[in-house]
Parts: structure tokens; C-alpha cells; sequence
């Protein structure tokens, strides 16, 4: 992997549970908050400045600003929701550009067992019970803050043992 296990264990501590409020909001909502999204960024603004070159970061907010202008085309034609799109624009600075390979095969890998495990729970009476008000398990929509998050903290778990 291209990001530093540096990097990647600097910023899991503050990624970790923005993704899992994502994740769980997602599910409870069908929504994930705009502060969310300012947060995932805020904290790679701030622990990016100090854990990466500084010569860095402009390219990997442009990496940001890319997949928002992709993200909000394909919400334009109803493929994603906005949330989902922002989030993954949040998401794009924490990527090293040599990793978008891993990242594509690991989000593919979280999708998978995310709609598996969510249509799993959502036939579970047991989980119902406990979580009756979730928006998710009448919508006929998936939750994608249920992979996404968990995508950016694999991502950087694999970084922090793999990373170069």
C-alpha cells in the first residue's frame, strides 16, 4: 500500500467513529449528516497538516473535489443519494492516489457483506425489536453510509499494518 502506516495511525483514531456514526445514522435515518461530512474533513485538514508533506494535501483535496463533482453527477441521474456523495468526497483525501485500486476491491468486499448483513438484520426479529424506528429496514433503499464508513476505517487499518 502507498499511505504511510504513520499516516494511517494518526488518522484512524478520528476516523473510526465518524464511520461508525455514519454507518449507524444511515441505518437509523436513511440520512448522513452534513457535520459528519465536515468532520471527516476537518480531521484530515488537521491531522493532515501534521502527519503528511505538506505538498501533499492540494492534490489530495483535488482527489475531494473530483469525486464530488462525480458523486453529485451520479446523484443527478438518481444513482446515489447526496449524503452518500459528499461522504465519499470527504473520504477521497485519505486515499493515497496509488491506492484507488485496493480501495475499489475493499469497498467492493464491505458492499457485499454490508447488504448482506443489513438484509440479514432486517429479517431478524431479534433486531427489530431492539431497533424498531430504523428508517432502513422499510426503505427500499440501501444504506450506503453502512459501507462507505467502514470502507475508510478497513482502508486505514490495512494501511496502518500494510502501509509503506
Amino acid at each position: 500500500m502507498i499511505i504511510t502506516a504513520s499516516s494511517a495511525l494518526w488518522f484512524l483514531p478520528f476516523v473510526l467513529p465518524i464511520s461508525i456514526w455514519v454507518a449507524w445514522n444511515d441505518m437509523k435515518f436513511m440520512k448522513i449528516p452534513n457535520k459528519a461530512v465536515v468532520a471527516l474533513t476537518a480531521v484530515f485538514l488537521v491531522v493532515g497538516a501534521l502527519v503528511m508533506p505538506l505538498a501533499d494535501i492540494p492534490w489530495q483535496l483535488l482527489q475531494l473535489v473530483i469525486v464530488l463533482v462525480i458523486g453529485f453527477l451520479l446523484n443527478m441521474i438518481g444513482a446515489i443519494g447526496a449524503g452518500d456523495a459528499k461522504f465519499a468526497a470527504a473520504m477521497a483525501p485519505f486515499v493515497a492516489y496509488g491506492d484507488i485500486r485496493v480501495l475499489f476491491y475493499l469497498f467492493a468486499a464491505v458492499l457485499v457483506a454490508a447488504v448482506i448483513t443489513h438484509r440479514l438484520f432486517k429479517r431478524s426479529t431479534l433486531m427489530r425489536k431492539r431497533t424498531p424506528d430504523w428508517v432502513s429496514w422499510e426503505s427500499r433503499s440501501f444504506p450506503m453510509g453502512l459501507a462507505l464508513g467502514p470502507t475508510l476505517a478497513f482502508y486505514l487499518a490495512l494501511g496502518v499494518v500494510y502501509g509503506a
